[in-house]
């Protein structure tokens, strides 16, 4: 998609901190960190959300989460613990539409609370 923010750091038009790449996979620092380490995990292939993988997908969507394992053990979050987000849609807080997935950590994180809003 020619507008799409993450399918121009897959192209190289738009320049990132890339921390992994694959044939299938970008992985790259967050510009706006949530957390000491916020890396964001993307698939080369331009999937608008969580609601839009196909059953064709699934190799793709499984190397990608094994990615984030890696890129995660790589970042050293790997003992200490981490938290991978996706969010769908835009009540979700879903501000780029190509899937991609969090990877929060670097310091003890505070819980989830459904209660709370």
């Amino acid at each position: 998609m020619s507008d799409c923010l993450f399918c121009k750091i897959v192209e190289g038009t738009i320049p990132a901190r890339k921390v992994f790449e694959d044939d299938q996979v970008v992985a790259f620092h967050d510009i706006q960190p949530q957390a000491p380490v916020h890396l964001l995990v993307i698939p080369k292939k331009h999937i608008a959300s969580m609601n839009e993988w196909e059953e064709g997908d699934a190799a793709l969507l499984g190397h990608t989460l094994l990615s984030a394992q890696q890129i995660a053990k790589e970042a050293g979050l790997a003992d200490s613990g981490y938290r991978l987000v996706n969010n769908c849609g835009s009540d979700s807080g879903q501000l780029v539409f190509h899937v991609h997935w969090h990877i929060l950590g670097g310091e003890k994180l505070a819980g989830l609370n459904p209660q709370t809003k």
